[in-house]
């Protein structure tokens, strides 16, 4: 397992950094060489341009031509809630396969958002839309 409280907590005091005592999202993700890139949720004032707290990771992963082995998102709705594990949404889901479908999420338990588990991406999505031509 590779995805680990080390960058849980990374995410969190991103999240405590940018968002102090108010609602915000922040990521945290390990390369495959063990580096923690961060990035927070982003929505404009304006318009509709917003961004998924995973997206400047993703993208400095990219940048850095390093692969995601890990990610873990955490949010809280104000200031005095209890912070909560999210699973990345579709969209991160779809970013995340371009480094394969054993990429490790932290996923909120059934019982506790509070508390989290590891899955692989397979086991988010066993019915990923790009198997089908992986069997081809």
């Amino acid at each position: 397992m590779e995805l680990d409280q080390a960058l849980v907590d990374a995410a969190i005091e991103l999240l405590e950094k940018h968002f102090p005592g108010e609602e915000g999202i922040a990521a945290a993700m390990y390369t495959e060489d063990r580096e923690v890139l961060t990035s927070i949720f982003f929505e404009p004032e304006w318009g509709s341009g917003m961004l998924c707290a995973e997206t400047g990771a993703i993208c400095g992963a990219e940048k850095l031509g390093k692969r995601i082995i890990a990610s873990v998102c955490v949010s809280r709705q104000t200031g005095t809630s209890p912070i909560v594990i999210l699973t990345p949404c579709g969209i991160c889901q779809e970013r995340l396969f371009h480094w394969g479908q054993d990429v490790e999420v932290a996923v909120p338990t059934i019982d506790d958002a509070t508390q989290w588990e590891v899955k692989t991406l397979k086991e988010v999505q066993p019915y990923y839309w790009g198997n089908a031509f992986k069997k081809i």
